[in-house]
């Protein structure tokens, strides 16, 4: 069952980057990233979120492009985008399932 919401920690964790990384683009990226705030402060993120926060991390680590630059292309062609992000993940679901079977061989 999925969460409703994500702390800054486990989004992080899902990224695999740094907490402070993430609470960057949450900053940066507020045209297309904007999680709730807990009483405290605290950034809550949504499945939505959480995906918003892949393909940035597709964008500028994966294809290096410039903050400026994936905030445009998220802005302009977003589906693009997404099919991207899915198809790495689905990549990288193969590639653990492989090295599974090799491992069990």
């Amino acid at each position: 069952m999925e969460k409703l919401f994500y702390s800054i920690s486990e989004a992080a964790e899902i990224l695999g980057e740094n907490i402070s990384l993430v609470r960057y683009w949450s900053n940066t990226f507020d045209k297309v990233l904007r999680p709730s705030r807990t009483g405290k402060g605290n950034r809550q993120f949504t499945a939505s979120d959480i995906e918003t926060l892949k393909q940035i991390h597709v964008l500028v680590k994966g294809e290096g492009l410039s903050l400026e630059g994936a905030q445009k292309q998220l802005l302009e062609n977003r589906r693009k985008v997404s099919s991207k992000v899915k198809a790495l993940d689905s990549l990288k679901e193969i590639r653990a399932q492989l090295m599974e079977i090799r491992d069990s061989l």
